[in-house]
C-alpha cells in the first residue's frame, strides 16, 4: 500500500521545475511552474501584497506526486468569488476573518484543476484527496486561519472533495457556485459559419459591429510568446494600467515585471494581439492565454476610444482565434452580459469552502444554498438571450 505524505512551502522555487511540470495532466496555462514562479519574482504575489505563497506538496516516499498551489490571504481582492459580507459578518461579532487561506490563481478567474496529481497516482486520487483536507486542517490551526476556500475548481474534484467529507464525517465542505460567460466552438469552419447559426437580427449587429472596425481604419495583428518584444509588453502595459485606472483606480494588481517574464517561459501559451491604426500607431492591445484546447481572455487597454474596439479585439477576434486553431472554448474572463448577444453562453464555476467556526457555518451554508438556487434561475433565464436561432 502506498503511504503518502505532505508538506506545505513558502515559495514555488522550492520545487525543481521538471517535478512540477511532471505533475500537470495538460496544458492549462495557469498552473504552469513559470506562470506561477513569475508571480513571485516579480513580487504581484507575496505576503507584502497580501498573497503569501502556502503551496502544499504530497509526497510518495521522496516523489512528488501532487501539489495545490496555496495562499495565506489577508484581504479578499483579486479572487472573483466575493466574500466580503462574510468577512463583515465575521468582524461584527468580534471574530477575525482575515488570514483566510485559498487555492486559486492570483488575479485569474479561470475554472480549472486545483489539486495536480501526477498521472501514474491519479488512482490514488481519493486517498490524496484525504491527505491533502488533514494537512489543510493543521494548516488553518498552524496560521489561526477562519477557513480554507478553493476557487474555480473543477466539478469533479470539488464533488469529489465535498464527498469525502461527507463519509469521513468531517467538517462540512460547503460547494458553491458562480456564473460565467464561456463560448464553445461547434466545429465552424469560419467566422460566417458561426454567424450562420444565429438569428437574421442578432447576425446583422454583430456585422454592423465590426463593419465599423473595419471603418476605423484599426487591422489586429497576434503576436506568440516568441514573437513578443520588451517594447510590445511594455505598450501593452501602459494600455493595462489605464484600464485599471478607469475602472478600478489603481493601476492593477501585475506589475510590467511579470508580464515581461511570459515571453521566454510561456511562449507556447501566451499570445498579445496588437491593434494599429492607418498611421501604424499601436491604439490598443489584448493579452490572452492558451491551452490545448481553451482560450483564455485576460487583460486589454486602449490609448483611446473606437466604436465596438472592445467587443472586436476582447471577443470576436477570440472566437476567430479558436475557430482557426480549433480549440473548443473562449473564456473570456468573469461578468459581462453583454456576451449573450455575441454568442457566449451562460455556465457554471465553482468554490469549495471549509469553514472553522462553527456558528457561522449554518448562515454561510444557507447563503450558498440560496445563491445557487439563484445562478440556476438565472442561467434558464439568460439562456433565452442567446442569439441562436434554437434559441428563438
Amino acid at each position: 500500500m502506498t503511504e503518502f505524505s505532505a508538506k506545505f512551502i513558502p515559495e514555488i522555487e522550492l520545487v525543481e521545475p521538471q517535478q512540477w511540470q511532471a505533475l500537470l495532466n495538460d496544458n492549462y496555462p495557469f498552473y504552469q511552474y513559470s506562470f506561477l514562479h513569475a508571480l513571485e519574482k516579480s513580487g504581484c504575489v507575496s505576503a507584502k501584497t497580501g498573497w503569501q505563497p502556502l503551496h502544499l506538496l504530497v509526497y510518495a516516499k521522496s516523489r512528488l506526486v501532487a501539489a495545490m498551489p496555496c495562499y495565506v490571504k489577508m484581504h479578499s481582492y483579486g479572487e472573483y468569488m466575493f466574500d466580503w459580507n462574510w468577512a463583515q459578518a465575521f468582524e461584527s461579532h468580534g471574530i477575525n476573518y482575515y488570514p483566510k487561506l485559498v487555492t486559486s490563481i492570483p488575479f485569474t478567474p479561470a475554472q480549472g484543476k486545483r489539486i495536480l496529481i501526477h498521472p501514474r497516482f491519479v488512482e490514488h486520487s481519493e486517498t490524496i484527496h484525504r491527505v491533502i483536507l488533514a494537512a489543510i486542517n493543521v494548516a488553518l490551526d498552524n496560521h489561526n486561519a477562519s477557513n480554507f476556500q478553493w476557487l474555480f475548481i473543477d466539478k469533479a474534484t470539488s464533488d469529489s472533495l465535498q464527498q469525502i467529507t461527507q463519509i469521513d464525517d468531517h467538517e462540512p465542505l460547503l460547494q458553491r457556485s458562480e456564473v460565467q460567460y464561456h463560448w464553445f466552438n461547434r466545429d465552424y469552419q469560419n467566422f460566417a459559419g458561426f454567424l450562420a447559426t444565429m438569428t437574421s437580427r442578432k447576425r446583422k449587429n454583430i456585422s454592423k459591429e465590426r463593419a465599423k472596425v473595419t471603418t476605423q481604419g484599426l487591422r489586429f495583428n497576434w503576436l506568440s510568446g516568441a514573437e513578443i518584444t520588451r517594447k510590445d509588453w511594455q505598450l501593452f502595459y501602459q494600455f493595462y494600467q489605464q484600464t485599471y485606472l478607469k475602472r478600478s483606480g489603481h493601476q492593477g494588481y501585475l506589475n510590467a515585471d511579470f508580464f515581461i517574464r511570459l515571453s521566454p517561459a510561456m511562449a507556447d501559451k501566451v499570445l498579445l494581439l496588437q491593434v494599429r491604426n492607418d498611421n501604424e500607431e499601436a491604439v490598443a492591445s489584448a493579452l490572452f492565454f492558451r491551452s490545448d484546447s481553451h482560450l483564455y481572455g485576460r487583460y486589454w487597454g486602449c490609448s483611446k476610444e473606437y466604436d465596438f474596439l472592445h467587443f472586436e479585439t476582447c471577443y470576436y477576434q477570440g472566437i476567430e482565434y479558436c475557430i482557426e486553431h480549433k480549440l473548443s472554448c473562449f473564456d473570456a474572463g468573469a461578468q459581462g452580459e453583454h456576451k449573450l448577444a455575441r454568442g457566449f453562453e451562460p455556465v457554471k464555476c465553482y468554490g469549495n469552502y471549509l469553514i472553522k467556526q462553527p456558528q457561522f457555518q449554518q448562515a454561510i451554508s444557507d447563503f450558498i444554498a440560496e445563491e445557487k438556487r439563484y445562478h440556476q434561475q438565472y442561467i434558464e433565464s439568460a439562456k433565452r438571450y442567446l442569439p441562436y436561432k434554437n434559441n428563438s
